[in-house]
């Protein structure tokens, strides 16, 4: 019968945040470290520095921000659902988010508006616009 695998005692922050699906990708994980939208105990940290269970770690993904107890560590990227068993977020983190998210559904983005390309017509009254000195 195969030994079950020993629980982790530490892992690097990168490697962790792509096993909870913070970031799609282990290099992006490490980038948004290097950039300094991961933060650990409110310090900027390192791709490689070691992470452990109980630690707090402030994570920005675009203008949404996180703040989260680890809680397991895992070597493999799992679901979704297994992922989210991995860290705990603080209450007024997610009640953040949640409003976040009603405001950014209440205000329409600007850009939506746009529906790609100019046509032809708009496309001489911006070049007849634009060439006049």
């Amino acid at each position: 019968m195969p030994a079950e695998p020993l629980p982790l005692a530490a892992m690097r922050i990168d490697k962790w945040l792509w096993a909870a699906r913070f970031y799609r990708t282990r290099a992006l994980a490490a980038q948004a470290v290097a950039a300094g939208r991961v933060r650990l105990a409110g310090n900027a940290v390192k791709a490689a520095h070691i992470l452990r269970c109980g630690d707090e770690l402030e994570v920005n993904l675009g203008d949404l921000r996180w703040t989260i107890c680890v809680i397991a560590l895992a070597q493999q990227r799992r679901s979704a659902s297994e992922a989210r068993q991995l860290y705990h977020e603080s209450l007024a983190s997610s009640e953040r988010r949640a409003a976040q998210e009603v405001a950014r559904r209440l205000v329409p983005e600007p850009a939506r508006e746009l529906g790609g390309r100019p046509t032809k017509k708009a496309g001489r009254l911006i070049r007849n616009f634009t060439d006049r000195e």
